[in-house]
Protein backbone atom coordinates (compact mmCIF):
# COMPACT_ATOMS: atom_id res chain seq x y z
CA UNK A 1 0.00 0.00 0.00
CA UNK A 2 1.24 3.27 -1.31
CA UNK A 3 2.36 5.59 1.68
CA UNK A 4 0.79 8.49 0.99
CA UNK A 5 -2.75 6.55 1.10
CA UNK A 6 -1.56 5.09 4.51
CA UNK A 7 -4.39 6.97 7.53
CA UNK A 8 -3.08 9.91 9.04
CA UNK A 9 -1.30 9.28 12.52
CA UNK A 10 -0.96 12.03 14.96
CA UNK A 11 -1.04 10.70 18.37
CA UNK A 12 -1.50 12.47 21.45
CA UNK A 13 -0.70 11.67 24.83
CA UNK A 14 -3.58 13.00 27.14
CA UNK A 15 -3.11 12.37 30.95
CA UNK A 16 -5.08 14.67 31.92
CA UNK A 17 -6.46 15.47 35.56
CA UNK A 18 -9.22 17.43 36.76
CA UNK A 19 -11.24 18.61 39.66
CA UNK A 20 -14.59 18.52 37.61
CA UNK A 21 -16.88 16.34 38.38
CA UNK A 22 -18.27 16.57 34.76
CA UNK A 23 -17.75 16.33 31.50
CA UNK A 24 -19.49 18.00 28.48
CA UNK A 25 -19.40 16.64 24.77
CA UNK A 26 -21.70 18.23 22.10
CA UNK A 27 -24.35 15.30 21.31
CA UNK A 28 -27.65 15.46 19.12
CA UNK A 29 -29.78 17.06 21.41
CA UNK A 30 -27.14 19.56 23.01
CA UNK A 31 -24.06 19.09 25.27
CA UNK A 32 -23.85 15.52 26.80
CA UNK A 33 -22.40 15.61 30.71
CA UNK A 34 -20.45 12.62 31.96
CA UNK A 35 -19.89 11.51 35.80
CA UNK A 36 -16.29 11.39 37.07
CA UNK A 37 -15.85 7.28 37.32
CA UNK A 38 -14.14 6.00 40.47
CA UNK A 39 -10.53 5.00 39.91
CA UNK A 40 -9.79 1.45 39.78
CA UNK A 41 -6.29 -0.16 41.68
CA UNK A 42 -4.68 -3.44 40.47
CA UNK A 43 -4.64 -5.91 42.71
CA UNK A 44 -1.70 -6.91 44.74
CA UNK A 45 -0.30 -9.90 42.70
CA UNK A 46 -0.52 -7.78 39.59
CA UNK A 47 2.72 -6.92 37.41
CA UNK A 48 4.33 -3.99 36.83
CA UNK A 49 2.97 -2.47 33.59
CA UNK A 50 4.95 0.94 33.50
CA UNK A 51 4.67 1.91 30.28
CA UNK A 52 3.02 1.33 27.10
CA UNK A 53 5.63 -1.13 25.60
CA UNK A 54 6.02 -3.56 28.82
CA UNK A 55 4.76 -7.17 28.14
CA UNK A 56 2.55 -6.67 31.84
CA UNK A 57 -0.05 -4.15 29.71
CA UNK A 58 -3.63 -5.09 27.81
CA UNK A 59 -4.25 -3.13 24.66
CA UNK A 60 -7.46 -2.26 24.27
CA UNK A 61 -8.37 -0.50 20.98
CA UNK A 62 -11.61 1.24 19.83
CA UNK A 63 -12.87 3.87 18.07
CA UNK A 64 -14.15 7.13 19.19
CA UNK A 65 -17.25 8.94 17.36
CA UNK A 66 -19.09 11.18 18.95
CA UNK A 67 -22.41 9.70 18.16
CA UNK A 68 -21.36 6.86 20.12
CA UNK A 69 -19.63 8.53 22.76
CA UNK A 70 -21.99 7.59 25.62
CA UNK A 71 -21.55 3.63 24.75
CA UNK A 72 -17.67 4.33 24.60
CA UNK A 73 -17.62 5.63 27.81
CA UNK A 74 -19.65 2.66 29.15
CA UNK A 75 -17.69 0.33 27.68
CA UNK A 76 -14.17 1.66 29.48
CA UNK A 77 -16.03 1.55 32.57
CA UNK A 78 -16.93 -2.19 32.29
CA UNK A 79 -13.19 -2.60 31.14
CA UNK A 80 -12.05 -0.95 34.43
CA UNK A 81 -14.82 -2.43 37.08
CA UNK A 82 -14.08 -6.14 36.05
CA UNK A 83 -10.30 -6.03 35.56
CA UNK A 84 -8.20 -7.68 38.19
CA UNK A 85 -5.16 -5.21 36.85
CA UNK A 86 -6.69 -2.24 35.89
CA UNK A 87 -3.51 -0.30 35.89
CA UNK A 88 -2.12 -2.10 33.53
CA UNK A 89 -4.73 -1.71 30.29
CA UNK A 90 -3.52 0.82 27.59
CA UNK A 91 -6.59 2.03 25.52
CA UNK A 92 -5.68 2.88 21.87
CA UNK A 93 -8.79 5.15 20.62
CA UNK A 94 -8.56 5.85 16.81
CA UNK A 95 -10.64 9.16 15.70
CA UNK A 96 -11.71 10.51 12.40
CA UNK A 97 -9.33 13.43 11.68
CA UNK A 98 -11.79 15.42 9.86
CA UNK A 99 -14.28 15.49 13.06
CA UNK A 100 -13.45 17.89 16.12
CA UNK A 101 -12.42 15.41 18.93
CA UNK A 102 -10.78 17.70 21.45
CA UNK A 103 -14.44 17.94 23.51
CA UNK A 104 -14.07 14.09 23.21
CA UNK A 105 -10.56 13.21 24.27
CA UNK A 106 -11.28 15.97 27.09
CA UNK A 107 -14.43 14.73 28.41
CA UNK A 108 -12.97 10.71 28.76
CA UNK A 109 -9.68 12.24 30.41
CA UNK A 110 -11.87 13.93 32.68
CA UNK A 111 -14.36 11.40 33.53
CA UNK A 112 -11.58 9.13 33.76
CA UNK A 113 -8.53 11.34 34.93
CA UNK A 114 -5.93 7.88 36.13
CA UNK A 115 -6.59 6.35 32.18
CA UNK A 116 -3.72 5.44 30.47
CA UNK A 117 -4.76 5.97 26.36
CA UNK A 118 -3.52 7.26 23.11
CA UNK A 119 -5.94 8.93 20.63
CA UNK A 120 -4.86 8.62 16.30
CA UNK A 121 -6.53 10.35 14.06
CA UNK A 122 -7.42 8.60 11.44
CA UNK A 123 -7.56 9.61 7.89
CA UNK A 124 -10.94 9.40 6.37
CA UNK A 125 -9.57 9.64 2.83
CA UNK A 126 -7.77 6.70 3.23
CA UNK A 127 -10.85 4.29 2.72
CA UNK A 128 -13.68 6.98 1.16
CA UNK A 129 -13.03 5.96 -2.00
CA UNK A 130 -13.38 2.08 -0.70
CA UNK A 131 -16.46 1.83 0.77
CA UNK A 132 -19.29 0.39 -0.53
CA UNK A 133 -22.98 1.39 0.58
CA UNK A 134 -24.83 -1.71 3.12
CA UNK A 135 -28.11 -2.30 3.89
CA UNK A 136 -28.06 0.17 7.26
CA UNK A 137 -25.99 4.02 6.62
CA UNK A 138 -24.46 3.61 9.69
CA UNK A 139 -22.38 0.84 8.63
CA UNK A 140 -20.36 3.24 5.57
CA UNK A 141 -18.84 5.26 8.23
CA UNK A 142 -14.91 5.57 6.69
CA UNK A 143 -14.32 5.05 11.11
CA UNK A 144 -15.38 1.52 10.83
CA UNK A 145 -13.01 0.42 8.84
CA UNK A 146 -10.47 1.78 11.15
CA UNK A 147 -10.11 -1.59 13.02
CA UNK A 148 -8.65 -2.58 9.35
CA UNK A 149 -5.39 -0.48 10.01
CA UNK A 150 -4.77 -1.36 13.67
CA UNK A 151 -1.26 -2.44 12.77
CA UNK A 152 -0.44 1.10 11.16
CA UNK A 153 -1.99 2.79 13.76
CA UNK A 154 -0.71 1.32 16.92
CA UNK A 155 3.58 1.48 17.94
CA UNK A 156 5.19 -1.12 16.52
CA UNK A 157 5.97 -2.88 20.36
CA UNK A 158 2.06 -3.58 21.02
CA UNK A 159 2.04 -6.89 19.27
CA UNK A 160 -1.52 -7.86 20.17
CA UNK A 161 -4.57 -5.72 20.68
CA UNK A 162 -8.46 -6.17 21.79
CA UNK A 163 -10.66 -4.65 19.99
CA UNK A 164 -14.02 -3.44 21.11
CA UNK A 165 -16.99 -1.80 19.36
CA UNK A 166 -18.68 0.67 21.37
CA UNK A 167 -21.85 -0.62 22.30
CA UNK A 168 -20.79 -3.61 24.34
CA UNK A 169 -20.18 -3.97 28.14
CA UNK A 170 -17.67 -6.68 29.72
CA UNK A 171 -18.75 -8.47 33.06
CA UNK A 172 -15.48 -10.65 33.45
CA UNK A 173 -11.80 -9.56 33.14
CA UNK A 174 -10.04 -8.85 30.37
CA UNK A 175 -6.84 -10.09 30.70
CA UNK A 176 -8.74 -13.68 29.93
CA UNK A 177 -9.96 -12.65 26.73
CA UNK A 178 -6.78 -11.06 25.68
CA UNK A 179 -4.66 -14.36 26.36
CA UNK A 180 -6.53 -15.97 23.80
CA UNK A 181 -3.85 -18.61 22.61
CA UNK A 182 -3.62 -17.86 18.90
CA UNK A 183 -1.53 -21.50 17.96
CA UNK A 184 2.10 -22.12 17.33
CA UNK A 185 4.11 -22.52 14.88
CA UNK A 186 2.32 -23.09 11.45
CA UNK A 187 -0.81 -23.55 13.01
CA UNK A 188 -0.57 -19.69 14.49
CA UNK A 189 -4.00 -17.88 13.75
CA UNK A 190 -3.88 -13.79 13.17
CA UNK A 191 -7.19 -12.76 14.59
CA UNK A 192 -9.42 -14.79 17.51
CA UNK A 193 -12.74 -14.25 18.20
CA UNK A 194 -15.93 -16.88 18.76
CA UNK A 195 -17.17 -18.16 15.90
CA UNK A 196 -20.75 -18.97 14.70
CA UNK A 197 -21.49 -22.17 12.24
CA UNK A 198 -24.67 -22.07 12.35
CA UNK A 199 -25.37 -19.31 10.48
CA UNK A 200 -25.89 -19.24 6.68
CA UNK A 201 -22.36 -17.95 5.89
CA UNK A 202 -23.78 -17.96 2.62
CA UNK A 203 -25.44 -15.00 3.23
CA UNK A 204 -22.93 -12.38 3.61
CA UNK A 205 -22.22 -12.18 -0.49
CA UNK A 206 -24.48 -12.22 -3.58
CA UNK A 207 -25.24 -14.40 -6.29
CA UNK A 208 -22.40 -12.83 -8.16
CA UNK A 209 -19.76 -13.90 -5.84
CA UNK A 210 -20.72 -17.37 -5.33
CA UNK A 211 -21.65 -18.43 -9.45
CA UNK A 212 -18.13 -17.27 -9.94
CA UNK A 213 -15.44 -20.48 -9.81
CA UNK A 214 -12.77 -17.79 -9.31
CA UNK A 215 -13.89 -15.59 -6.45
CA UNK A 216 -15.91 -18.82 -4.98
CA UNK A 217 -12.70 -20.85 -4.69
CA UNK A 218 -11.96 -18.53 -1.59
CA UNK A 219 -13.51 -20.78 1.17
CA UNK A 220 -12.99 -23.84 -1.21
CA UNK A 221 -10.12 -25.05 1.58
CA UNK A 222 -11.65 -23.31 4.55
CA UNK A 223 -14.40 -24.22 7.25
CA UNK A 224 -15.88 -20.79 6.72
CA UNK A 225 -17.99 -19.38 9.29
CA UNK A 226 -19.77 -16.29 10.39
CA UNK A 227 -17.71 -14.17 13.35
CA UNK A 228 -18.68 -10.84 14.99
CA UNK A 229 -15.62 -7.93 14.28
CA UNK A 230 -16.96 -6.13 17.50
CA UNK A 231 -15.02 -8.30 19.29
CA UNK A 232 -11.46 -9.38 18.18
CA UNK A 233 -8.30 -10.28 19.45
CA UNK A 234 -5.58 -9.52 17.14
CA UNK A 235 -1.81 -10.70 16.49
CA UNK A 236 -0.58 -7.42 15.60
CA UNK A 237 2.78 -8.33 15.04
CA UNK A 238 1.74 -11.34 12.24
CA UNK A 239 -0.64 -9.31 10.96
CA UNK A 240 1.93 -6.86 9.31
CA UNK A 241 4.42 -9.89 8.31
CA UNK A 242 1.49 -11.14 6.51
CA UNK A 243 0.52 -7.43 5.41
CA UNK A 244 -3.30 -8.35 6.09
CA UNK A 245 -4.29 -4.84 5.55
CA UNK A 246 -3.95 -4.67 2.02
CA UNK A 247 -5.29 -8.31 1.70
CA UNK A 248 -8.83 -6.66 3.24
CA UNK A 249 -8.16 -3.72 0.91
CA UNK A 250 -7.79 -5.67 -2.01
CA UNK A 251 -11.22 -7.29 -1.37
CA UNK A 252 -12.61 -3.54 -1.26
CA UNK A 253 -11.46 -2.53 -4.42
CA UNK A 254 -13.04 -6.02 -6.38
CA UNK A 255 -16.24 -4.65 -4.30
CA UNK A 256 -16.25 -1.53 -6.24
CA UNK A 257 -15.62 -2.89 -9.63
CA UNK A 258 -18.29 -5.76 -9.17
CA UNK A 259 -20.67 -5.95 -5.88
CA UNK A 260 -19.86 -9.09 -3.94
CA UNK A 261 -21.25 -8.62 -0.75
CA UNK A 262 -24.13 -6.12 1.13
CA UNK A 263 -22.89 -5.88 4.31
CA UNK A 264 -20.47 -2.29 5.22
CA UNK A 265 -17.01 -3.87 6.59
CA UNK A 266 -17.54 -7.30 7.57
CA UNK A 267 -17.70 -9.31 4.29
CA UNK A 268 -13.94 -8.12 3.63
CA UNK A 269 -13.08 -9.51 7.00
CA UNK A 270 -14.42 -12.62 6.45
CA UNK A 271 -13.11 -13.50 2.59
CA UNK A 272 -10.05 -12.58 4.25
CA UNK A 273 -9.93 -15.01 8.08
CA UNK A 274 -12.95 -17.05 7.78
CA UNK A 275 -12.49 -20.25 8.45
CA UNK A 276 -8.60 -18.97 9.68
CA UNK A 277 -9.77 -17.61 12.85
CA UNK A 278 -8.55 -18.63 16.32
CA UNK A 279 -11.51 -19.70 18.74
CA UNK A 280 -12.96 -17.77 21.58
CA UNK A 281 -15.62 -19.04 23.35
CA UNK A 282 -18.87 -17.57 22.83
CA UNK A 283 -19.48 -16.14 26.75
CA UNK A 284 -17.13 -13.49 25.22
CA UNK A 285 -19.34 -11.94 22.52
CA UNK A 286 -22.92 -12.37 23.59
CA UNK A 287 -23.80 -10.05 20.01
CA UNK A 288 -26.85 -9.11 18.33
CA UNK A 289 -28.63 -7.52 21.19
CA UNK A 290 -29.71 -4.22 19.67
CA UNK A 291 -31.94 -6.65 17.49
CA UNK A 292 -32.01 -6.94 13.64
CA UNK A 293 -30.50 -3.97 11.51
CA UNK A 294 -34.51 -3.08 10.09
CA UNK A 295 -36.26 -3.42 13.54
CA UNK A 296 -33.82 -3.84 16.20
CA UNK A 297 -36.38 -5.44 18.11
CA UNK A 298 -35.71 -6.65 21.53
CA UNK A 299 -33.19 -10.06 21.73
CA UNK A 300 -32.62 -12.47 24.16
CA UNK A 301 -29.67 -14.12 25.70
CA UNK A 302 -27.90 -16.68 23.98
CA UNK A 303 -27.55 -20.40 26.19
CA UNK A 304 -24.57 -20.22 28.03
CA UNK A 305 -22.16 -17.97 30.46
CA UNK A 306 -21.73 -14.75 29.83
CA UNK A 307 -18.47 -12.68 30.10
CA UNK A 308 -19.36 -10.27 27.33
CA UNK A 309 -22.68 -8.64 25.54
CA UNK A 310 -22.62 -6.77 23.19
CA UNK A 311 -25.37 -4.58 21.64
CA UNK A 312 -24.55 -5.44 17.71
CA UNK A 313 -27.58 -4.07 15.66
CA UNK A 314 -30.22 -1.24 14.81
CA UNK A 315 -30.81 -0.81 18.78
CA UNK A 316 -28.78 1.05 21.03
CA UNK A 317 -29.59 0.63 24.66
CA UNK A 318 -28.91 4.33 25.46
CA UNK A 319 -31.19 5.23 22.91
CA UNK A 320 -34.17 2.72 23.72
CA UNK A 321 -33.71 3.93 27.36
CA UNK A 322 -33.79 7.49 26.82
CA UNK A 323 -37.01 6.87 24.60
CA UNK A 324 -38.64 4.72 27.18
CA UNK A 325 -38.65 1.78 25.11
CA UNK A 326 -35.83 -0.28 26.99
CA UNK A 327 -35.43 -3.70 26.19
CA UNK A 328 -34.93 -6.49 29.02
CA UNK A 329 -31.72 -6.77 28.93
CA UNK A 330 -31.20 -2.66 28.38
CA UNK A 331 -30.91 -2.85 32.35
CA UNK A 332 -27.66 -4.82 32.04
CA UNK A 333 -25.87 -1.75 30.66
CA UNK A 334 -27.52 1.02 32.66
CA UNK A 335 -25.23 0.14 35.78
CA UNK A 336 -22.17 1.19 33.31
CA UNK A 337 -23.90 4.77 32.18
CA UNK A 338 -21.55 7.67 32.85
CA UNK A 339 -24.15 10.26 31.50
CA UNK A 340 -25.01 13.21 34.06
CA UNK A 341 -28.93 13.54 34.33
CA UNK A 342 -30.29 17.16 34.23
CA UNK A 343 -31.76 16.54 38.09
CA UNK A 344 -28.13 16.01 39.54
CA UNK A 345 -26.27 18.92 37.32
CA UNK A 346 -29.57 20.94 38.84
CA UNK A 347 -28.45 19.92 42.36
Amino acid sequence: MPSSNLPLIITLLLFISTDATAAAVAGAAGPLFFKEAPKFYNSPNCPSAHDTCSGAAVHVAMTLDAAYLRGSMAAILSVLQHSSCPENIRFHFVASASAHTDNVQLTISTSFPYLRFTVYRFDDAAVLGLISTSIRSALDCPLNYARNYLADLLPTCVTKVVYLDSDLVLVDDIAKLAATPFGSSDLKKVVAAPVYCNANFTSYFTPTFWSNPSLSVTFSDRNACYFNTGVMVIDLERWREGDYTTKIIEWMELQKRMRIYELGSLPPFLLVFAGKIAPVDHRWNQHGLGGDNFEGLCRDLHPGPVSLLHWSGKGKPWVRLDENRACPLDALWAPYDLLQTSNVLES
